[in-house]
Formats: structure tokens, C-alpha cells, sequence
């Protein structure tokens, strides 16, 4: 027979597991919804924390020259780093614009025509003949080739079509990352001592500000000596390209962007436009802006000294594989955040598992 103290613990058993689950359902489900509502953020968030580490010894001078005034330093800032963003990006979207009306106009009105090669094409290693014959072509009868190719075109259009597309949500998301970067800022000692009390909580009192140091350190080099780098060839390139007269020049530069950010040699981007240029400019111009590209694309090489004093240890593959599937994964902004948070993993795992063999090591001796 059942006691009734056994049916009311049993009762009481129910009704608490029961009021435990609801609770947790609540909590999972707030925790969801909170989710899903910031999500669109994260990216952006991501980035504008990457920025504020990245600009923060900069930040502190400019600071303390004007006094120490925190919110007027994050302000000028903010309006600064916002100039220098739409600039630039108004100047590349002018060259989209005028250089897809021309093409449409050219096409509506049969004025659209393509220089014949030169005949040093040819000697192109591999694909010479092949780029010779359909160039030529296309100089000849250019309504005729574009319908010859164009199955192998329209994917490649299509592809351009949804880049430009996806480009005014990805200038929107450094818009708000510049923002939330001047906030950040703006409150840099609470920021600072919430990210030590993160990393104390997540590997313990001792190595708190040793991961806290190590994410700032690894957040700058990559920042300086990757981003930063990349953001100066690209601007260089942008120059050579304006002034050479390259069409579509800005698509050019935001192509040799992503493949500075990849760790990627950027003569694979300029060799077919410095053929293309030795094709239809005169011999002197077109050995100055060879000259500049050959500059531009090894840059890298004494630029990262500078900017760095001393080498980065994250490897270049590390870097290449965060800012392509960054890309993949967010766009143009992805290509930025991704290198940084894939390096920043890296470093941090690298940092955990040395400290534990050290230890062990320390121990056994």
C-alpha cells in the first residue's frame, strides 16, 4: 500500500520537474528570440570591436591631446573614419554607374567598340592565341561575339549583378560598425575590464589577462599588418588604375582589396591588366604603370615592418582561410571580420594548448 508521504513527494517530484522544465522552455526561448533579434548585428558588432582595438593607440593620443575628453574624441573620430568610408565608396559607385551606362548605351546604339589587340597578345604564355582570336573578334563584331559567349557570360554577369546588390547592405553594415567602434571607444576602460572579466571567467583568474592581452595584440597585427595593408595597395592601385583610364577601374580595386585581405599575390589580378594596357596605351605610360603595380604589389613586403616592427606569427594560411570563408559567409564585410576572428581563434587555441604542455612539462621536471 502507498504511504501517503511517498504520493506526496512523488506528486511534489512531478510538479517541481515540471515548473523546472517550463522555466528552462522560457529561457531557452527568450534566449532565441534575443538571437535572432541581434543576429543581423553581429557581423557589424564583430567588426566594430575589430576597429576599436585596431585604432584604440591612435585613439588614446588624440585623446590626451585634447585633454582627455572621451566623447569629443569618440566624435571626431566617428565623423572622420565615416568621411573616410564614403568617400571612397561614393567615388567607386560613380565609376559602377558610368561605366554600366556606357556599356548599355554603347549596346542600344551599335557604339559600343572594343581597340584591336596588339599582336604581343599572341605571346601570352598558354592562352595567348586563344585571348588574341576572341579579342580580336570581339573588335571586329562585337554584337556577334557577346551572342557566341554568351552562356560563359551571363553566369559571370549574374554573379557581378548580385555583388553590386549585396554591396549597398555591406557599406550600411561599416556604417554601424564605425558607429558602434566610436561607442566603444568612447567607453574603452569598461570595455577593457569587461573582456578581462570575460576571459577570467572563461579560463580562470591566472590566464584571464594573459587571453585578454593576447586577443588585443593578435586583433592588431592582423588589423595592421593584413587589413591595413590591403586598404593601402587597393587605395594605391585605385590611383593607378584612375589614372591610366582601366575600365571599370573600380571593380579592378575592390578585386585587388580582396586579394590583398586573402594574403593572395596581387599579379594574378594585375599581369592581364598590365597586358591589357601595353595593348592599347602608348609604350610610356604603360611602363609607368607597370613600374607602380610591380611597387604596389610588393609592398606588402616592407610595408608590414613598419607598420608591425616584427613579423605576425598567425600563419598566412590561417588568414586566407578566414577572410574567404568570411566572404562566403558575410560578404564584404565577412571578408574583413572573418580573417580577424579566424586569427584570433587560432592564436587563442595555440595560447591554451602550449600553456597546458608547458605545464605538464613544468610538473614532470
Amino acid at each position: 500500500m502507498t504511504k501517503p508521504s511517498q504520493f506526496f513527494s512523488e506528486k511534489e517530484f512531478t510538479s517541481k520537474t515540471l515548473e523546472a522544465v517550463i522555466r528552462i522552455g522560457l529561457i531557452l526561448l527568450l534566449l532565441v528570440w534575443c538571437f535572432k533579434i541581434v543576429l543581423p548585428f553581429v557581423v557589424p558588432t564583430i567588426w566594430g570591436v575589430i576597429i576599436a582595438v585596431a585604432i584604440y593607440p591612435v585613439y588614446d593620443r588624440i585623446q590626451k591631446g585634447l585633454g582627455g575628453c572621451e566623447k569629443l574624441c569618440a566624435t571626431i573620430y566617428s565623423v572622420f573614419a565615416l568621411a573616410l568610408l564614403i568617400a571612397p565608396t561614393v567615388v567607386i559607385s560613380a565609376s559602377f554607374i558610368e561605366t554600366s551606362k556606357h556599356l548599355v548605351n554603347g549596346l542600344a546604339h551599335n557604339t559600343l567598340s572594343v581597340p584591336p589587340p596588339n599582336s604581343n597578345v599572341r605571346d601570352w604564355p598558354l592562352v595567348g592565341e586563344r585571348v588574341y582570336g576572341i579579342w580580336n573578334q570581339a573588335s571586329v563584331n562585337l554584337k556577334g561575339t557577346l551572342k557566341e559567349y554568351a552562356p560563359h557570360i551571363r553566369p559571370i554577369s549574374g554573379t557581378l549583378l548580385s555583388a553590386a546588390a549585396g554591396a549597398g547592405s555591406g557599406i550600411l553594415q561599416f556604417i554601424i560598425a564605425i558607429i558602434i567602434s566610436g561607442v566603444l571607444l568612447a567607453k574603452s576602460n569598461a570595455c577593457y575590464r569587461f573582456t578581462l572579466k570575460f576571459f577570467q571567467r572563461l579560463s580562470g583568474e591566472n590566464n584571464g589577462l594573459l587571453f585578454t592581452n593576447l586577443a588585443r595584440s593578435t586583433i592588431r597585427s592582423v588589423a595592421q599588418g593584413v587589413l591595413g595593408i590591403a586598404i593601402i595597395q587597393s587605395v594605391l592601385m585605385a590611383i593607378g588604375f584612375y589614372w591610366i583610364e582601366i575600365p571599370g577601374w573600380g571593380l579592378w580595386t575592390v578585386l585587388i582589396l580582396v586579394f590583398a585581405v586573402a594574403q593572395l599575390p596581387l599579379l594574378l589580378v594585375l599581369a592581364p591588366i598590365i597586358a591589357y594596357v601595353f595593348s592599347v596605351s602608348e609604350t610610356t605610360p604603360a611602363i609607368v604603370f607597370t613600374i607602380w603595380s610591380l611597387i604596389v604589389g610588393i609592398s606588402d613586403g616592407f610595408l608590414k615592418p613598419l607598420l608591425l616592427g616584427r613579423g605576425m606569427r598567425t600563419p598566412s594560411l590561417v588568414i586566407l582561410l578566414g577572410a574567404i570563408g568570411g566572404m562566403l559567409l558575410s560578404g564584404i564585410l565577412g571578408l574583413f571580420v572573418g580573417a580577424v576572428v579566424l586569427a584570433l581563434g587560432y592564436e587563442l587555441f595555440m595560447a591554451w594548448l602550449n600553456r597546458d604542455t608547458s605545464e605538464e612539462t613544468h610538473e614532470t621536471g
